[in-house]
């Protein structure tokens, strides 16, 4: 019995699928099928149910999941423990990344930690920040940059933006004319923004919540150019963070809104259990990025995308 077999019908098991999980482990879905049967030669027992589309596990696979990945983690705690003695980092570090957020310190933070340790294999998936959230918090991601409206329950973060709420109209429009606006002269008019899930939009709905205001959301985008094209145009206001907002486009005129003074965060959010390729990256990723200590608040970013990006 080999780990990579054990490896393989872990995969196989969350799956539920061969192909996914061969795509999962990075090996053809033929080379996954052998080893599987392989695994099941050896424990004299089928693993799998594979009568129906949907690979299910078999009363035999159900009782050797636990056990298979416990010796899994066991092995994993194994390098670990000799990595950190050593001072080598092997592994994987699973990064999540809000979609639509092209945070070009991000990049050059994992290109730093690339170099820096070669062995250990990077993995980038984009999402919507609650279900990068709820994808760290399953051990199914390392560490995420998120748009969120406060630090998730549960979980550390290093929070890299921290910018106001704004709204974006045309020149002309009665919003553009007023000195101060609140969120109820906004939510008079039809809404431009992001869509639920993302961090704007959490916190968006929960200044509106709290002043019992219930907006008329025109339309929804996950980016911020699309929201603001379409408020150019006159389909609504677009509400947006600051640097979102920002921009050389003479066809928008940008207002705080003066009585939502709870920030948008984008943050770094990771389990404070994390081993130390986590550990490791957060260290370079405070080196790229100018952060200090975790939770201080860094000013935007270039090229960040606003702390929502989609998300």
């Amino acid at each position: 019995m080999e780990l990579r077999q054990l490896e393989y019908f872990v995969a196989v098991a969350e799956e539920r699928n061969f192909t996914r999980a061969a795509e999962r482990v990075h090996i053809s879905q033929s080379g996954v099928s052998a080893q599987i049967r392989r695994l099941e030669r050896e424990l004299g027992a089928d693993l799998f149910d594979r009568s129906a589309r949907t690979v299910t596990l078999t009363p035999a696979g159900r009782a050797a999941l636990d056990h298979a990945r416990a010796a899994l983690a066991a092995a994993g705690a194994v390098g670990q423990a000799v990595g950190e003695v050593t001072g080598l980092i092997r592994g994987r570090l699973g990064v999540g990344m809000v979609v639509g957020c092209t945070v070009t310190p991000l990049f050059e933070a994992l290109a730093a930690f690339h170099r820096a340790h070669p062995g250990v294999e990077i993995s980038l998936l984009e999402r919507n920040s609650d279900r990068l959230v709820e994808a760290v918090r399953a051990g199914d991601l390392d560490v995420a940059l998120v748009g969120t409206a406060e630090t998730p329950e549960g979980l550390d973060a290093l929070t890299l933006v921290s910018e106001r709420l704004v709204v974006a109209v045309p020149p002309g429009h009665p919003l553009a004319d007023r000195r101060r606006v609140t969120l109820e002269d906004v939510t008079a008019h039809p809404l431009v923004c992001m869509p639920p899930g993302t961090g704007l939009r959490t916190l968006l709905d929960r200044a509106c919540a709290a002043r019992d205001l219930r907006p008329a959301i025109a339309l929804q985008a996950g980016a911020a150019d699309a929201v603001k094209d379409l408020a150019a145009r006159g389909l609504g206001v677009a509400v947006l963070s600051a640097s979102m907002a920002e921009g050389p486009d003479e066809r928008l005129v940008t207002r705080t809104i003066a009585d939502v003074t709870d920030p948008a965060l984008l943050a770094l959010v990771w389990r404070g259990t994390s081993g130390p390729a986590v550990r490791e990256f957060l260290r370079v990723a405070r080196g790229v990025f100018g952060g200090g200590a975790d939770g201080e608040v860094r000013p935007s970013l270039p090229a960040a995308g606003g702390p929502g990006g989609s998300g």
